[in-house]
This record gives structure tokens, C-alpha cells and sequence, in this order.
């Protein structure tokens, strides 16, 4: 079984894609900005939603998140990583607080991502390379620091008018390679544009819940 299992992985793998960096994936970039209408993302204050068991209230204009999971609250900076935790409704001090905070931010990295990605493409230490695709467009992003995991990358799929539709990862908690996920059930708040959930290989399903956004 374990046999079988390596070959299909490894007949499943993709290789990471070669493309072309510099002004046609920033025209690319733009254009799925603007799709997008990432100038009302940029404007929006605050974002909460639920994905799994874990509920944020992201303040996105003064970079700080609440994250509640289980029986624990954490609240802190996502610029100075300081802030305060409970769990069971008992203040955390010292390396307990430390390390809450720290499991915290991994978990926001982690499902914020999904909620929104495309908007991430410009952060500090991305890199964009323009990839040929039989349909639409391809973008893809590598992002060299910042989140759990630097050093991932993935591909978007985007149509005929630049708005992302899917993407492949070339991600380190994976084993293989240009794993397929899709957007599904994109809608409108506050002028920008959110997934209301995305699958993976047809048949694992992620849905994020009870999103409320402000500007």
C-alpha cells in the first residue's frame, strides 16, 4: 500500500512552472487587482469570519487580531506579536502567553490566507512570474518571507478578465506538487470581492462562515 501510495503521488506531483518575471506579471498583477477592486479591500477596517473551529476579528486598520478556538482568547499586534491570552477564562503570563500568542498568529496566517490571497500578491517579498495557461491567465506568486511557511508558491488561475478562479501550490506541508484548489461562491462586501469557500481535489471542501466586513 505504501508502495502505491509513493506512485501515485508521485504521479500526481507537478513540477514548479517557468514563466516570465517582470512587466507582463506586474500588468498581470494590476489587472487582478482591479478586478477585484482592491482599492475597497485597502479601505475596509475590519474583517470577522469563521473557518473550522476558529473564529478572527481582524482590525486591519491597526493591525490587530482577537482569535478564539476551543477554550482559549487570544488578542495581540500582528505587527509586534505582543498582546493577551486566556484560556478557560484564565489570564496566560509568561512563556504560556508566549506561546498562545505564537499559536494564534499561526492560525490567522494560516485562514486568513484563504479568505484573502489575491489581495496578498504585492506584500514584501513576493515574487511574480507570468505563466502560460491553455485558457485565461496565470500568475504565479512566491512569497519569500512573511506567514507560517516562506518559500511557498502558487499559481493562480485567473479568466479572460483577470479574476481568479483557482490556483495550484507548490506549498511545504504538501509532498506533492500543483495540487488543484478552486474558489467557490465569491460575492461582494463593501465593494471588494471574497470566497465564500474553496475545494481541493474535487472533494475536500473548506467553507468560511459568517463573515461580516466594515470600511
Amino acid at each position: 500500500m505504501t508502495l502505491l501510495v509513493c506512485l501515485f503521488l508521485c504521479w500526481i506531483s507537478e513540477p514548479l512552472p517557468e514563466g516570465k518575471k517582470g512587466p507582463e506579471a506586474t500588468l498581470i498583477a494590476e489587472k487582478m487587482a482591479e478586478a477585484l477592486n482592491k482599492p475597497a479591500f485597502d479601505s475596509i477596517h475590519f474583517i470577522s469570519w469563521e473557518f473550522g473551529n476558529h473564529r478572527y476579528e481582524w482590525f486591519k486598520k491597526v493591525d490587530s487580531v482577537q482569535v478564539n478556538w476551543a477554550k482559549s482568547e487570544v488578542f495581540f499586534s500582528t505587527i509586534t506579536m505582543q498582546g493577551s491570552a486566556k484560556e478557560n477564562g484564565v489570564i496566560l503570563i509568561g512563556d504560556l502567553e508566549v506561546a498562545a500568542i505564537q499559536k494564534a498568529w499561526a492560525y490567522f496566517a494560516n485562514d486568513s490566507f484563504w479568505l484573502v490571497a489575491p489581495y496578498k500578491i504585492r506584500d514584501p517579498g513576493t515574487v511574480l512570474t507570468s505563466i502560460e495557461l491553455p485558457t485565461g491567465h496565470g500568475l504565479l506568486v512566491t512569497f519569500l518571507e512573511g506567514g507560517v511557511t516562506p518559500g511557498d508558491s502558487y499559481l493562480w488561475m485567473l479568466d479572460d478578465n483577470y479574476f481568479p478562479i483557482g490556483w495550484k501550490m507548490w506549498v511545504k506541508i504538501l509532498p506533492v506538487g500543483g495540487v488543484k484548489s478552486k474558489w467557490l461562491g465569491w460575492h461582494q462586501d463593501q465593494g471588494a470581492w471574497f470566497p465564500g469557500n474553496f475545494q481541493t481535489l474535487s472533494f475536500f471542501k473548506r467553507q468560511i462562515k459568517s463573515l461580516e466586513v466594515r470600511s
